[in-house]
């Protein structure tokens, strides 16, 4: 199993534009419920993102994180006002 620090800098390696834009990440392990919790900040904005075991072992693999890229996506839409 990973630690919070590498999934967290692998997810930065993977995004670069979450240091760009100043998003705090945050990742810690779910025992109860068995999955990293990605957590992203920025200013008021905030969003959790579950990352189940064989996702968080791709993105450690270097292969993307599709539903966290779609996640971190959305909150940049957030927070540049796009919102639907």
């Amino acid at each position: 199993m990973h630690t919070p620090k590498e999934l967290c800098q692998k997810i930065i390696e993977l995004y670069p534009e979450i240091g760009q834009c100043g998003i705090n990440v945050k990742v810690n392990y779910n025992n109860a419920k068995k999955v990293w919790v990605v957590d992203l900040k920025k200013d008021n904005h905030e969003l959790q993102h579950h990352l189940e075991i064989p996702d968080a072992d791709d993105c450690m693999e270097g292969k993307q994180c599709v539903s966290l890229g779609l996640e971190i996506a959305q909150l940049k839409k957030n927070i540049q006002g796009e919102q639907f």
